[in-house]
């Protein structure tokens, strides 16, 4: 099967184990009672385990359907998990941050599925939109290496690298058109009420992220190529442990998840651009832990 590495099989591998079906479900952490949709492959497994995480005032719901991993990562053997973030809140914790525990609440999630799943513990993996990739690459810090590979689509200026991180796979998506998480670094343009919050957010360009994290993981110069005609690929393969970084930068591209789905308020979409095809292509080839 695609996607399965050498990691042990975890607990709910056992004939035993009390399994957990496909569709919603709920976990209470640190008294919040916290909802999730759940996405589960054919076969026996143990099947590598996804989080899929929504962006700001969106949910598990939208996620699910725009991104298509709760599709497609089943049929590549993949466990999907796409959860929501706290009751009344918009957004995401980040950590280090003020609110509810998110990183907490996912390591919680990865283990609860692990027990009631056949899980490969040893092949996490989360990808996330907007300010959920921004969580998604957080993740390889906060969660101290737990994670194989992260992906961030039109969110990966959002966090920054810690000095130190595991060497973990990351693929990124971005277009020069994005408005509300600018290709080019400065404030978002959100519409709204969030317009006032934007204007004490300054953001670092997209391509001096990825740089950072090229250098936090100890990586050398990337190659570029162009797989599509309006699609740069910077692919950094020489980072330690196996790990690969890779940035789609898609032209004239706005907030959107390249694919065949379109958002037309979001902007441009490159469809004939499948990311989520290429994240779980990055993530099957990514070392397990």
């Amino acid at each position: 099967m695609r996607g399965q590495g050498r990691g042990a099989a975890s607990s709910g591998c056992a004939a035993t184990a009390r399994r957990l079906a496909s569709g919603p479900h709920q976990l209470t952490v640190a008294g919040l009672t916290r909802r999730y949709l759940l996405a589960v492959p054919d076969g026996p497994g143990p099947h590598p385990v996804l989080l899929n995480l929504h962006g700001l005032g969106s949910n598990a719901a939208e996620q699910a359907a725009y991104s298509r991993l709760s599709q497609v990562g089943p049929s590549r053997g993949y466990i999907v998990i796409t959860p929501q973030s706290a009751p009344g809140r918009l957004a995401w914790t980040l950590p280090h941050t003020a609110g509810p525990d998110d990183t907490a609440y996912l390591a919680a999630l990865l283990d609860e599925v692990e027990r009631h799943q056949c899980a490969q513990p040893g092949r996490e993996f989360a990808a996330g939109l907007s300010y959920g990739a921004g969580l998604a690459a957080s993740l390889v810090c906060a969660l101290d290496g737990r994670l194989s590979g992260v992906a961030a689509v039109a969110g990966i200026p959002i966090a920054q690298p810690c000095a130190h991180p595991v060497p973990t796979t990351i693929v990124a998506f971005h277009g020069t058109a994005d408005r509300l998480v600018p290709y080019d670094g400065g404030h978002p343009e959100p519409g709204g009420d969030l317009r006032h919050l934007a204007a004490l957010i300054v953001l670092p360009p997209v391509e001096q992220t990825m740089d950072a994290w090229a250098a936090a993981q100890r990586c050398s110069s990337p190659a570029t190529s162009h797989p599509l005609r309006r699609v740069r690929l910077r692919l950094w393969t020489s980072c330690p442990r196996g790990a690969t970084l890779r940035l789609y930068t898609v032209d004239g591209g706005g907030h959107t998840w390249p694919g065949p789905i379109e958002v037309p308020r979001l902007g441009d979409t490159a469809r004939d651009l499948d990311a989520s095809r290429l994240i779980l292509d990055a993530f099957d080839r990514a070392p397990t832990r």
